[in-house]
């Protein structure tokens, strides 16, 4: 099965770019498991995006099946992530 594009939305690495390089090093590599395709799980029933977690922190992505992309729109922690899907 080929894999997925990754993109970036503006904005994405707000949070990212603050965390340690090792943090960074193991959210980085499940970003790049994500050009996979794999099932994920849903942020919220009704709502296009999916969320994988990495120990305390999660990735929100929109997968775009026919075109072959994952966009990426946030990566941080568990308070930032609640954060973001309440706004």
């Amino acid at each position: 099965m080929a894999a997925h594009l990754l993109e970036f939305e503006k904005g994405w690495d707000e949070h990212f770019r603050k965390f340690d390089a090792s943090v960074r090093e193991r959210i980085w590599k499940k970003v790049l498991q994500l050009e996979q395709p794999l099932p994920h799980r849903h942020l919220k029933h009704g709502l296009p995006f999916f969320v994988e977690e990495v120990g305390g922190y999660r990735i929100v992505f929109e997968v775009y099946e026919k075109e072959m992309t994952k966009r990426i729109h946030f990566i941080g922690n568990h308070k930032q992530y609640e954060a973001w899907y309440s706004s």
